[in-house]
């Protein structure tokens, strides 16, 4: 996983609420495990006029024009503005991995559904909850703006626009830490090897009838 700790990035306004992970990536794409090349596929009904299936050379369907990834202005995007239960519906990593393949590195939301806030953190997606007010000001801001921008400071807890406004926002230690470091849940629990290797010695003394064969 990457590391994180500054960037600035195109932003792209999704006024959508309740974006589901349905939306996000079809259910016929989630058949690999691969955590890659599913960017193409990302908001594929939404993306695309005609229906798309596994396999398909996705440069040759096409693109509904007033989707706004599809808006010139919007290519390079790197940042998503979302608005109220971004990521609801069921349990799917693969709605992460398509923004990562994408090139999506952070969704800010004014609430993010807890499984896909959880599912962000653990695969390297910045997910950011701001209020209310301040999301329709970005959402203004975007709109008025060619190529807008925010700069998001991870190390501070920070959004900032091109204007020197500053908003901060919260996160737990843990979730902050996963992404200064870039350690996903394998690396996070191989951090912590002296003990468990300290642990299972232990163990082994006070219940060694547990480590017969």
């Amino acid at each position: 996983m990457k590391v994180f700790k500054s960037f600035t990035g195109i932003v792209v306004p999704l006024d959508r609420s309740n974006v589901d992970t349905d939306a996000i990536i079809p259910k016929q794409y989630l058949k690999s495990i691969k955590r890659s090349g599913f960017g193409p596929n990302l908001f594929d009904e939404w993306r695309y006029l005609d229906a798309g299936e596994p396999g398909d050379d996705h440069a040759k369907r096409r693109e509904n024009p007033d989707f706004i990834l599809n808006q010139p202005r919007y290519r390079e995007a790197q940042i998503l503005l979302g608005r109220e239960n971004f990521g609801c519906g069921s349990s799917r990593e693969h709605a992460v991995w398509s923004f990562l393949d994408y090139g999506i590195s952070v969704v800010i939301a004014p609430s993010f559904a807890d499984i896909f806030y959880s599912n962000s953190f653990k695969n390297g997606l910045l997910s950011i909850t701001l209020d209310g007010d301040v999301i329709d000001k970005l959402f203004e801001e975007t709109l008025a703006t060619d190529n807008y921008q925010l700069t998001i400071d991870l190390e501070n807890l920070s959004v900032s626009t091109p204007d020197g406004d500053n908003y901060l926002f919260e996160l737990e230690n843990g979730l902050q830490e996963r992404l200064l470091q870039g350690m996903d849940d394998i690396a996070l629990t191989l951090s912590l090897s002296d003990e468990i290797r300290d642990y299972e010695a232990k163990r082994k003394q006070q219940a060694p009838w547990l480590f017969a064969e």
